[in-house]
Protein backbone atom coordinates (compact mmCIF):
# COMPACT_ATOMS: atom_id res chain seq x y z
CA UNK A 1 0.00 0.00 0.00
CA UNK A 2 0.82 3.71 -0.58
CA UNK A 3 -0.21 5.71 2.19
CA UNK A 4 0.06 9.49 2.36
CA UNK A 5 0.55 11.80 5.65
CA UNK A 6 0.00 15.37 6.18
CA UNK A 7 0.19 17.37 9.21
CA UNK A 8 -2.67 20.55 9.22
CA UNK A 9 -3.75 23.52 11.08
CA UNK A 10 -1.55 25.11 13.80
CA UNK A 11 1.58 23.95 14.73
CA UNK A 12 2.55 22.17 17.65
CA UNK A 13 5.74 19.63 19.20
CA UNK A 14 5.01 16.34 18.68
CA UNK A 15 4.09 16.45 15.53
CA UNK A 16 7.24 14.90 14.44
CA UNK A 17 6.96 12.04 16.89
CA UNK A 18 3.66 11.20 14.66
CA UNK A 19 5.59 11.46 11.13
CA UNK A 20 8.64 9.28 12.78
CA UNK A 21 5.78 6.39 14.35
CA UNK A 22 3.25 6.37 11.12
CA UNK A 23 6.79 5.88 8.64
CA UNK A 24 8.56 3.27 11.39
CA UNK A 25 5.03 1.36 11.61
CA UNK A 26 4.36 0.61 8.07
CA UNK A 27 7.63 0.74 6.46
CA UNK A 28 9.09 -1.51 9.15
CA UNK A 29 5.69 -3.43 10.21
CA UNK A 30 3.90 -3.83 7.21
CA UNK A 31 6.10 -3.07 3.64
CA UNK A 32 4.23 -0.13 3.03
CA UNK A 33 5.29 3.17 1.37
CA UNK A 34 4.77 6.25 3.39
CA UNK A 35 4.73 9.81 1.53
CA UNK A 36 4.42 12.73 3.12
CA UNK A 37 2.70 15.66 1.60
CA UNK A 38 4.24 19.30 2.29
CA UNK A 39 2.16 22.05 3.86
CA UNK A 40 -1.17 19.70 4.47
CA UNK A 41 -3.82 20.50 1.30
CA UNK A 42 -1.55 23.00 -0.05
CA UNK A 43 0.91 20.30 -1.53
CA UNK A 44 -1.91 18.53 -3.06
CA UNK A 45 -3.17 21.66 -5.15
CA UNK A 46 0.72 21.79 -6.37
CA UNK A 47 1.49 19.97 -9.75
CA UNK A 48 3.79 17.63 -9.64
CA UNK A 49 2.00 17.20 -5.88
CA UNK A 50 4.30 18.74 -3.29
CA UNK A 51 5.60 15.11 -1.53
CA UNK A 52 8.30 13.26 -0.80
CA UNK A 53 8.78 9.72 0.17
CA UNK A 54 9.29 9.01 3.79
CA UNK A 55 11.86 6.28 5.27
CA UNK A 56 13.44 5.07 8.74
CA UNK A 57 15.95 6.77 7.40
CA UNK A 58 15.05 9.94 6.38
CA UNK A 59 12.55 10.41 10.07
CA UNK A 60 15.64 9.79 12.15
CA UNK A 61 16.64 12.05 14.76
CA UNK A 62 13.39 14.45 14.45
CA UNK A 63 11.79 12.95 17.64
CA UNK A 64 12.66 15.57 19.60
CA UNK A 65 12.39 18.26 17.24
CA UNK A 66 9.22 20.78 17.39
CA UNK A 67 7.01 22.01 14.74
CA UNK A 68 6.63 19.36 11.72
CA UNK A 69 9.22 18.32 9.26
CA UNK A 70 6.53 18.10 6.44
CA UNK A 71 5.01 21.88 7.36
CA UNK A 72 1.39 22.80 8.01
CA UNK A 73 -1.07 25.58 6.97
CA UNK A 74 -3.68 26.82 8.92
CA UNK A 75 -5.01 29.07 6.32
CA UNK A 76 -6.59 28.47 2.27
CA UNK A 77 -9.77 26.07 3.39
CA UNK A 78 -9.98 24.21 -0.11
CA UNK A 79 -13.62 24.81 -0.83
CA UNK A 80 -13.35 28.75 -0.22
CA UNK A 81 -9.99 29.42 -1.35
CA UNK A 82 -8.85 33.22 -1.43
CA UNK A 83 -8.24 34.26 -4.79
CA UNK A 84 -6.39 37.43 -6.04
CA UNK A 85 -9.27 39.19 -6.38
CA UNK A 86 -10.56 38.46 -3.11
CA UNK A 87 -13.25 36.25 -4.30
CA UNK A 88 -12.94 32.68 -2.75
CA UNK A 89 -13.17 29.85 -4.83
CA UNK A 90 -13.84 26.12 -4.94
CA UNK A 91 -10.36 24.27 -5.47
CA UNK A 92 -11.45 21.06 -3.39
CA UNK A 93 -11.33 19.05 -6.97
CA UNK A 94 -8.19 20.09 -7.55
CA UNK A 95 -7.20 18.61 -3.87
CA UNK A 96 -8.57 15.42 -4.39
CA UNK A 97 -7.10 14.80 -7.59
CA UNK A 98 -3.71 15.55 -6.49
CA UNK A 99 -4.45 12.68 -3.78
CA UNK A 100 -5.35 10.30 -6.92
CA UNK A 101 -1.95 11.77 -8.77
CA UNK A 102 0.18 10.51 -6.02
CA UNK A 103 -1.61 6.93 -5.92
CA UNK A 104 -2.48 6.61 -2.32
CA UNK A 105 -4.61 4.09 -1.26
CA UNK A 106 -4.95 5.71 1.87
CA UNK A 107 -4.35 9.13 4.29
CA UNK A 108 -3.39 9.76 7.24
CA UNK A 109 -3.92 13.14 8.30
CA UNK A 110 -2.98 14.93 11.64
CA UNK A 111 -4.68 17.69 12.72
CA UNK A 112 -7.76 19.54 14.87
CA UNK A 113 -11.60 19.78 14.70
CA UNK A 114 -11.26 22.17 11.59
CA UNK A 115 -8.78 20.73 9.40
CA UNK A 116 -10.06 16.85 10.11
CA UNK A 117 -13.57 18.50 9.03
CA UNK A 118 -12.26 19.52 5.87
CA UNK A 119 -10.19 16.57 5.01
CA UNK A 120 -12.89 14.74 5.55
CA UNK A 121 -15.28 16.46 3.38
CA UNK A 122 -12.68 16.08 0.78
CA UNK A 123 -12.53 12.31 1.70
CA UNK A 124 -15.94 11.77 1.44
CA UNK A 125 -16.23 14.42 -2.25
CA UNK A 126 -12.87 12.30 -3.72
CA UNK A 127 -13.22 8.45 -2.58
CA UNK A 128 -10.18 8.72 -0.27
CA UNK A 129 -9.80 6.33 2.66
CA UNK A 130 -8.95 8.30 5.81
CA UNK A 131 -7.78 8.14 8.99
CA UNK A 132 -7.31 11.09 11.75
CA UNK A 133 -4.92 12.37 14.21
CA UNK A 134 -5.73 14.72 16.92
CA UNK A 135 -3.33 17.11 17.56
CA UNK A 136 -4.46 21.02 19.24
CA UNK A 137 -2.62 22.70 21.95
CA UNK A 138 -6.04 23.69 22.94
CA UNK A 139 -6.86 19.58 23.94
CA UNK A 140 -10.66 20.69 22.71
CA UNK A 141 -11.43 17.98 20.61
CA UNK A 142 -13.70 15.20 21.95
CA UNK A 143 -13.36 11.05 22.12
CA UNK A 144 -9.73 11.96 23.75
CA UNK A 145 -8.63 12.82 26.91
CA UNK A 146 -5.88 14.49 25.35
CA UNK A 147 -4.49 15.46 22.10
CA UNK A 148 -0.77 16.17 20.67
CA UNK A 149 0.78 19.33 21.52
CA UNK A 150 -0.95 20.05 24.44
CA UNK A 151 1.30 18.11 27.52
CA UNK A 152 4.16 20.50 25.87
CA UNK A 153 1.76 23.52 26.10
CA UNK A 154 1.54 23.31 29.25
CA UNK A 155 4.50 22.59 30.48
CA UNK A 156 5.78 25.73 29.12
CA UNK A 157 3.07 28.09 30.48
CA UNK A 158 3.87 25.87 33.93
CA UNK A 159 7.20 27.34 33.48
CA UNK A 160 6.45 31.01 32.87
CA UNK A 161 4.32 31.21 35.95
CA UNK A 162 7.32 29.73 37.73
CA UNK A 163 9.42 32.51 36.39
CA UNK A 164 6.70 35.14 36.67
CA UNK A 165 6.22 34.60 40.71
CA UNK A 166 10.10 35.28 41.17
CA UNK A 167 9.75 39.02 39.95
CA UNK A 168 6.09 39.76 41.10
CA UNK A 169 7.75 38.51 44.52
CA UNK A 170 10.44 40.71 44.25
CA UNK A 171 8.68 43.86 43.12
CA UNK A 172 5.03 43.17 44.88
CA UNK A 173 3.61 43.11 41.72
CA UNK A 174 0.54 41.54 40.00
CA UNK A 175 1.49 39.35 37.13
CA UNK A 176 -0.91 38.21 34.44
CA UNK A 177 -0.14 35.90 31.99
CA UNK A 178 -2.35 35.39 29.26
CA UNK A 179 -2.44 32.15 27.43
CA UNK A 180 -3.37 30.63 24.40
CA UNK A 181 -7.18 28.72 25.15
CA UNK A 182 -9.22 29.60 21.66
CA UNK A 183 -12.63 28.08 23.30
CA UNK A 184 -11.07 26.06 25.94
CA UNK A 185 -9.17 27.24 28.92
CA UNK A 186 -7.44 23.83 29.72
CA UNK A 187 -4.37 25.43 29.15
CA UNK A 188 -4.90 27.85 31.70
CA UNK A 189 -6.34 25.27 34.66
CA UNK A 190 -3.81 23.14 34.63
CA UNK A 191 -0.90 25.34 33.99
CA UNK A 192 -2.69 28.06 36.79
CA UNK A 193 -3.17 24.47 39.03
CA UNK A 194 0.69 23.62 38.36
CA UNK A 195 2.37 26.66 38.67
CA UNK A 196 0.39 27.82 41.83
CA UNK A 197 -1.44 30.89 40.24
CA UNK A 198 -3.85 32.49 42.74
CA UNK A 199 -6.59 33.26 39.82
CA UNK A 200 -7.69 31.37 36.75
CA UNK A 201 -9.76 32.80 34.38
CA UNK A 202 -11.12 30.77 31.63
CA UNK A 203 -14.13 30.98 29.06
CA UNK A 204 -16.24 28.47 30.58
CA UNK A 205 -16.68 30.04 34.17
CA UNK A 206 -17.05 34.26 33.16
CA UNK A 207 -15.65 36.23 35.14
CA UNK A 208 -16.49 39.47 37.65
CA UNK A 209 -13.33 41.35 37.54
CA UNK A 210 -14.73 42.56 40.94
CA UNK A 211 -14.26 39.27 42.28
CA UNK A 212 -10.64 39.19 40.76
CA UNK A 213 -9.62 41.94 42.75
CA UNK A 214 -11.37 41.19 45.92
CA UNK A 215 -8.87 38.07 45.52
CA UNK A 216 -6.13 39.97 45.18
CA UNK A 217 -6.87 42.63 48.05
CA UNK A 218 -7.72 39.39 50.64
CA UNK A 219 -3.97 38.04 50.03
CA UNK A 220 -2.67 42.00 50.40
CA UNK A 221 -4.76 41.77 53.61
CA UNK A 222 -2.47 38.35 54.93
CA UNK A 223 0.87 40.66 53.94
CA UNK A 224 0.70 38.54 50.61
CA UNK A 225 1.31 41.96 48.35
CA UNK A 226 2.08 40.19 44.92
CA UNK A 227 -0.89 37.61 43.08
CA UNK A 228 -0.44 36.10 39.75
CA UNK A 229 -3.18 35.59 37.25
CA UNK A 230 -3.27 33.20 34.43
CA UNK A 231 -5.42 33.92 32.01
CA UNK A 232 -7.06 32.20 28.92
CA UNK A 233 -7.50 34.04 25.85
CA UNK A 234 -11.04 33.92 24.87
CA UNK A 235 -12.03 34.76 28.72
CA UNK A 236 -15.81 36.37 28.86
CA UNK A 237 -16.53 38.66 31.43
CA UNK A 238 -19.69 38.38 32.89
CA UNK A 239 -21.61 40.76 30.82
CA UNK A 240 -20.36 38.42 27.43
CA UNK A 241 -17.73 40.30 26.10
CA UNK A 242 -14.45 38.82 24.76
CA UNK A 243 -11.32 40.72 23.92
CA UNK A 244 -10.57 40.42 19.89
CA UNK A 245 -8.44 41.91 17.12
CA UNK A 246 -8.78 42.42 13.27
CA UNK A 247 -5.36 40.53 11.82
CA UNK A 248 -3.51 41.41 8.66
CA UNK A 249 -5.91 39.19 6.79
CA UNK A 250 -9.11 40.74 8.07
CA UNK A 251 -9.91 37.64 10.22
CA UNK A 252 -11.19 38.13 13.78
CA UNK A 253 -8.77 36.99 16.62
CA UNK A 254 -8.49 36.33 20.03
CA UNK A 255 -6.58 38.81 22.17
CA UNK A 256 -5.61 41.61 24.53
CA UNK A 257 -7.70 40.64 27.26
CA UNK A 258 -4.50 39.89 29.55
CA UNK A 259 -3.55 44.20 28.97
CA UNK A 260 -7.22 44.82 30.06
CA UNK A 261 -7.32 42.76 32.97
CA UNK A 262 -3.70 43.82 34.24
CA UNK A 263 -5.06 47.87 33.54
CA UNK A 264 -8.26 47.02 35.40
CA UNK A 265 -6.61 46.09 38.20
CA UNK A 266 -4.31 48.40 38.56
CA UNK A 267 -6.82 51.00 38.52
CA UNK A 268 -9.12 49.31 40.94
CA UNK A 269 -6.94 48.23 43.45
CA UNK A 270 -4.07 50.80 42.90
CA UNK A 271 -1.07 47.59 42.70
CA UNK A 272 1.21 47.38 40.06
CA UNK A 273 0.80 45.27 37.52
CA UNK A 274 1.94 43.93 34.52
CA UNK A 275 1.17 41.19 31.36
CA UNK A 276 2.93 38.68 29.97
CA UNK A 277 1.07 37.04 26.69
CA UNK A 278 2.91 33.90 26.35
CA UNK A 279 1.76 33.31 22.62
CA UNK A 280 3.19 30.67 20.11
CA UNK A 281 5.64 30.17 22.22
CA UNK A 282 3.25 27.72 23.59
CA UNK A 283 3.44 25.96 19.96
CA UNK A 284 7.60 25.65 19.63
CA UNK A 285 10.12 23.96 21.55
CA UNK A 286 11.21 20.20 21.90
CA UNK A 287 7.90 18.46 23.08
CA UNK A 288 8.10 16.29 26.51
CA UNK A 289 7.87 13.13 26.97
CA UNK A 290 4.23 12.44 26.96
CA UNK A 291 3.25 14.05 23.65
CA UNK A 292 6.30 11.80 22.10
CA UNK A 293 5.08 8.88 23.95
CA UNK A 294 1.20 9.83 22.66
CA UNK A 295 2.55 11.17 19.26
CA UNK A 296 4.20 7.09 19.18
CA UNK A 297 1.05 5.46 19.76
CA UNK A 298 -1.12 7.33 17.54
CA UNK A 299 1.32 6.73 14.54
CA UNK A 300 1.27 3.19 15.13
CA UNK A 301 -2.49 2.79 15.74
CA UNK A 302 -3.64 4.70 12.30
CA UNK A 303 -1.38 2.59 10.89
CA UNK A 304 -2.84 -0.51 12.36
CA UNK A 305 -5.81 0.56 10.96
CA UNK A 306 -4.74 1.74 7.66
CA UNK A 307 -3.77 -2.18 7.79
CA UNK A 308 -6.77 -3.15 8.65
CA UNK A 309 -8.91 -1.08 6.24
CA UNK A 310 -11.19 0.66 8.88
CA UNK A 311 -11.09 4.08 7.23
CA UNK A 312 -12.80 7.07 8.19
CA UNK A 313 -11.75 6.52 12.23
CA UNK A 314 -10.09 8.78 13.91
CA UNK A 315 -7.55 7.50 17.51
CA UNK A 316 -7.55 8.70 20.65
CA UNK A 317 -6.37 8.42 24.12
CA UNK A 318 -8.80 6.88 26.99
CA UNK A 319 -8.46 5.58 29.90
CA UNK A 320 -4.87 4.64 29.19
CA UNK A 321 -5.24 2.97 26.01
CA UNK A 322 -5.17 3.78 22.30
CA UNK A 323 -9.11 4.04 20.85
CA UNK A 324 -10.68 4.71 17.54
CA UNK A 325 -13.78 6.18 17.43
CA UNK A 326 -15.47 7.62 14.10
CA UNK A 327 -14.09 10.60 12.31
CA UNK A 328 -17.46 11.99 12.24
CA UNK A 329 -17.90 12.22 15.95
CA UNK A 330 -14.32 12.99 16.68
CA UNK A 331 -14.81 16.25 14.51
CA UNK A 332 -18.19 16.91 16.09
CA UNK A 333 -17.38 16.31 19.47
CA UNK A 334 -16.16 19.83 21.29
CA UNK A 335 -14.32 19.19 25.01
CA UNK A 336 -14.87 22.59 26.70
CA UNK A 337 -14.00 22.73 30.20
CA UNK A 338 -16.51 21.62 32.82
CA UNK A 339 -17.20 23.78 35.58
CA UNK A 340 -17.86 20.60 38.04
CA UNK A 341 -14.11 18.82 36.95
CA UNK A 342 -12.43 17.47 39.50
CA UNK A 343 -9.27 19.72 38.35
CA UNK A 344 -11.73 22.86 38.62
CA UNK A 345 -12.96 21.52 42.03
CA UNK A 346 -9.04 21.20 43.00
CA UNK A 347 -8.22 24.82 42.19
CA UNK A 348 -10.80 25.89 44.60
CA UNK A 349 -9.80 23.99 46.85
CA UNK A 350 -6.68 25.26 47.26
CA UNK A 351 -8.26 28.88 47.15
CA UNK A 352 -7.51 29.50 43.50
CA UNK A 353 -10.17 31.72 42.24
CA UNK A 354 -12.16 31.53 39.17
CA UNK A 355 -13.42 35.69 39.58
CA UNK A 356 -17.00 34.24 39.99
Amino acid sequence: MRIGLLTSGGDCAGLNAVIRAVTLRAVLGYGFEVWGIREATHGLLKRPVAAERLTPESVKGILHLGGTILGTTNRGNPFAYPSPDGVPVDRSAEVVAGYHELGLDALIGVGGDGSLAILRRLARQGGWNLVGIPKTIDNDLGHTERSVGFSTAVDIATEAVDRLHVTAASHNRVMVLEVMGRDAGHIALHAGIAGGADVILIPEIPYDIDKVCQKIEARRACGRNFSLVVVAESVRAVDGEVQTYTDAHGQSRYGGIGRVIAEAIARRTGAESRVTVLGHVQRGGSPVALDRLLGAAFGVHAVDLVAQRRFDRAVGWQNRRVIDVPLAEACASFKAVDPHDPLVWTARGLGISFGD
